[in-house]
Parts: C-alpha cells; sequence; structure tokens
C-alpha cells in the first residue's frame, strides 16, 4: 500500500506534485481558509472536485480548524461518501484493508472549528480503537514536529499530551496529521519515529509555510503502512 499524506493545503492544492501509482491519499484537515463558513464554502467545493478526481482509488479526508463549511455542514457527513470520499470525524472505517480512525478536533486556540479545551480533549482520543492501523487527527501530539515559535519569539512544541499519551498506549502503524506547518527556520514537515513508540511512523503533511499560506514549503509524504 502506497499512500500520499498531504495536509494544511489552505486551497493551494492544484500546485501540489501528484506522485504516481498511489493507492491511497489521506488529507488531514485545512483544506480552506476564510472563518466564515459561506466565504469557506466557496473554497471547499473546488477543492473536493480535485479531491474527489483524483486518479487514486482510496481517498480519506478529515476537517482542520479551517474548515468552517464542513463544521456547518455544507456538505453533510454522507454527502462525502456518495463523492468517494471517506470522510472521517472522530470516527474509523476500513480502507483497503486498513481500518482508519480520525480526527479534526484540536486544542482550543482562538476562535476556529473543531477545537476543544486541553482538560476534555481525553474524551474524544479514549475513542481511537486500540486495533487502528492508522491514525489520522489534524493536529500533532505533543513533542512530535509540533515546535513553532510563539508571539514573543520564544519556541514552544505545541502539540496535544494526551494525544501524544494515547497514540503511545494504541501504536498504530501511522500517524497522519499537519495543522503545525514549517515556519521561518523550523522544519515540521516531514516524518520521524520514536524508540518510544516503536512500530509507529508519525507525518507531518502539511504543505503550505506558516505566514505564508499562498507558498508551498512541502509536497506531502510519500508513507508504506
Amino acid at each position: 500500500m502506497k499512500i500520499w499524506h498531504i495536509s494544511d493545503t489552505h486551497s493551494n492544492h492544484r500546485h501540489l506534485c501528484i506522485p504516481n501509482n498511489v493507492d491511497m491519499v489521506i488529507h488531514s484537515g485545512d483544506c480552506t481558509n476564510p472563518r466564515n463558513p459561506v466565504d469557506n464554502s466557496v473554497e471547499l467545493w473546488p477543492f473536493v472536485e480535485w479531491f474527489r478526481n483524483l486518479n487514486i482509488e482510496h481517498k480519506v479526508l478529515i476537517a482542520g480548524n479551517h474548515d468552517s463549511a464542513i463544521e456547518s455542514r455544507f456538505i453533510p457527513k454522507e454527502g462525502f461518501a456518495e463523492l468517494g470520499i471517506t470522510y472521517l470525524e472522530n470516527s474509523s472505517e476500513m480502507v483497503g484493508g486498513l481500518k482508519i480512525w480520525g480526527s479534526p478536533i484540536t486544542p482550543t486556540y482562538n476562535d476556529w472549528c473543531f477545537m476543544m479545551k486541553r482538560h476534555k480533549i481525553h474524551k474524544v482520543w479514549d475513542t481511537i480503537p486500540d486495533d487502528a492501523d492508522i491514525v489520522v487527527t489534524h493536529g500533532p501530539p505533543k513533542f512530535i514536529l509540533d515546535l513553532t515559535e510563539n508571539r514573543d519569539g520564544t519556541l514552544e512544541q505545541v502539540g496535544c499530551k494526551c494525544l501524544y499519551n494515547t497514540v503511545v498506549d494504541v501504536r498504530p502503524r501511522l500517524h497522519c496529521f499537519g495543522h503545525v506547518h514549517n515556519f521561518k527556520h523550523l522544519k515540521n514537515a516531514g516524518t520521524c519515529r520514536l524508540a518510544a513508540v516503536p512500530g509507529t511512523l508519525f507525518s507531518n503533511g502539511s504543505c503550505v509555510t506558516d505566514g505564508k499560506q499562498g507558498e508551498l514549503s512541502s509536497h506531502g509524504n510519500i508513507l508504506y503502512p
């Protein structure tokens, strides 16, 4: 199984280099930009048309904190299935023989979509099945490809510690996420493994550069679960 993992395309999807001979594409959120759901839907529909028409058999999608038209159900959950897209929202499904669980939820930060306070977010991660082959979240687990610069110029790893603890317990083959982009000299897009979680490959598929939403710094990651 050859998987193309992308995330945080922010309406730059048509500038991506599409790899050949891919069996599955996973998009882990933020395909759009505007906070207003009506304005957001203007960006959502062209993305969905592009995504559904990719010459790739299996298409998996979750939303991100910018995807307000999805949160407002401009496309209902079941509507994605009718378009040939597996849309996951705190749910799992068998796709290509793999059990994939996905969620758009990230820890609360400003007034965006699909967010939950950090002291409550475990209620979502507790629903990740123990036999999940692939976990897809919009945000990263803490300590893993999640380093960014705060407004005061200090560096912080902003991922979710509770999500990290859960993934350590579940140990899926792949954990796909985005949300934290490359920023200045900081590189988050890419893959890594941790000795603490043997057998799990972590993938940050963010495609844009933080602060430069129109500039691609990555074309995603190729993964083999």
